[in-house]
Formats: structure tokens, C-alpha cells, sequence
């Protein structure tokens, strides 16, 4: 795997101070926030990409609140972020656009994306064993409800699951019904 590698550099957040690290793969480049004590098993969030909820706020998903609640867990326990750069389940954001709008016409976010070509989630997890790999990590908390994300990181000992935990509100009840019952995950 090809992957450059930058300097750590100190990142003051509102939720605490934390170190980053970026990984560049191709052309994706994938941020890593960490905050120490790591321990022999730390506290592992593999988030990835969310413009609208991370960003702006979106309440079609949970994914900005997700994320909120990692780093608060982060800032509080020690452990890393692994900020993915595979926006809309790695369909990218002109896709991801597109199957918003399939949505606002009544398809379910898998439905939508097989409308526009692709499978319910194209995201992979090779980078996540490299970066862990990197940091001499093989056993961690994993901070996620995603069972697909469990599955991949065959390289890697996973101790405990931690869920993450978040209201549903108008928005994003039916989003995360299909999550549940046509992805498998853990809410």
C-alpha cells in the first residue's frame, strides 16, 4: 500500500487537545486525531466522511452527531479518530447529492444508491489496519454500531464494541430504520 505519511501536529478543539496525522492515499487523504493515553487496547472511532452532517448539521443522518459523541468519548478516555475521506458511503458528495434527492422522492438510502449504480455501502477499511499497523495498535475499543466495520478489520483484535448512542429525530428515524433492518447495525 502506497500511503504518505505527514508530521504530527497539535490540533485545540472545543472538545479538547488532541494530536493529528494525516494519511494520504492516493488521492485521498485521511485524518487521524488522537489523544493520549493510547493504552495496549485504545478507544477507536473509524468515522467516515459526512460534509452535510459533519459539517452542516444535516439531521437526515446521525453521522454528525456520531462523530460529535466520538470525540467527546475521545476527549474524555484517550484513543484516536480515523477521519475517512469516503464521503456518502465512498459514493462521493456529487453522488451523494443525487441519492438525497432519490430520497426526497421516497427511495430509502440503499434503494437510492442501487438507483444511481452502487451497492448499500462502498466503503472499504484497508487503510484502518495500516494506520493502527503504523501506530504499533493491533487490539482496540472500537467505537461503532456498524457490524461491516467490525467484519474488516480482520487484522486487528477487537475487545469490546462500544456503541454509540444518539436520538433520532424527524429527519433521520426512517434513515436509521434501514440501517437496522437492511444493514445490520447495532442501534
Amino acid at each position: 500500500m502506497d500511503v504518505k505519511v505527514s508530521e504530527v501536529a497539535n490540533l485545540p478543539t472545543k472538545y479538547g487537545d488532541f494530536k493529528m496525522q494525516c494519511f494520504a492515499e492516493g488521492c485521498k487523504e485521511h485524518l487521524v486525531l488522537f489523544k493520549e493515553p493510547l493504552g495496549d487496547a485504545p478507544v477507536v472511532r473509524v468515522h467516515s466522511e459526512c460534509l452535510t452532517g459533519d459539517t452542516l448539521g444535516s439531521r437526515k443522518c446521525d453521522c454528525g452527531e456520531q462523530l460529535d459523541f466520538a470525540l467527546r468519548y475521545i476527549a474524555k478516555e484517550g484513543g484516536m479518530l480515523l477521519y475517512l475521506r469516503q464521503e456518502g458511503r465512498n459514493i462521493g458528495l456529487l453522488n451523494k447529492v443525487n441519492a438525497y434527492a432519490l430520497q426526497d422522492k421516497g427511495y430509502d438510502t440503499i434503494e437510492a444508491n442501487h438507483q444511481l449504480g452502487f451497492s448499500a455501502d462502498e466503503r472499504t477499511y484497508e487503510i484502518v489496519e495500516f494506520i493502527l499497523e503504523f501506530y504499533g495498535i493491533n487490539k482496540i475499543r472500537l467505537l461503532t454500531n456498524n457490524p461491516k466495520k467490525i467484519e474488516s478489520l480482520r487484522g486487528i483484535e477487537i475487545v469490546e464494541r462500544i456503541p454509540i448512542k444518539v436520538k433520532p429525530n424527524p429527519h433521520n428515524l426512517k434513515y436509521l430504520q434501514i440501517k437496522k433492518e437492511k444493514m445490520g447495525h447495532l442501534l
